[in-house]
């Protein structure tokens, strides 16, 4: 499979929005309930690009088959050098490598812009990106118990770090 990556334009919106409702519907990966409109999530992306920060596109014979983006983690002055990063790829092709790519980049692009600490927010049950996260240095700096109701169940939320160097 011959991955291109890109940066994102407002054409992507509809693949992107289906890959994140997908989540939305069959995955903790987002704690979101109701699934997102086409405006909502150009809304959203397009809010991260205006503020400077990257929102990247994972093509395969010209499908869009991931995406991965980051933003400020907290919005205060002294948390400017924190970023909180998310990937997704199609469900239908996890495991391929295209997350691997897509992080990469956003690594390189947020030591580019002069980034100190990058932040992944995961559920702990998500044990394949705890895993997929570790490979590239991350550590958990720490879990929150139950903070977030989905499913019918209580989950934890475990913060992992990466300090850029």
């Amino acid at each position: 499979m011959n991955i291109i990556l890109r940066p994102y334009q407002s054409t992507d919106t509809p693949a992107i929005l289906e890959i994140i409702n997908h989540t939305i519907l069959h995955s903790t990966a987002l704690y979101d309930y109701n699934t997102r409109t086409l405006e909502q999530q150009q809304t959203l992306l397009e809010d991260k690009i205006k503020k400077g920060f990257p929102v990247i596109i994972a093509e395969s014979e010209g499908q869009l088959v991931g995406f991965g983006m980051y933003a400020e983690f907290r919005f205060r002055e002294a948390n400017q050098f924190t970023v909180e990063h998310s990937v997704y790829v199609n469900h239908l092709i996890n495991g391929k490598g295209i997350g691997k790519l897509l992080l990469t980049e956003l690594i390189r692009l947020a030591k580019a812009q002069g980034i100190h600490t990058m932040i992944g927010v995961i559920d702990t049950e998500n044990q394949g990106s705890i895993r997929f996260h570790e490979k590239f240095g991350f550590t958990t700096a720490g879990i929150i118990k139950e903070s977030a109701f989905k499913f019918d169940r209580w989950l934890d939320t475990a913060f992992m770090q990466l300090l850029l160097k």
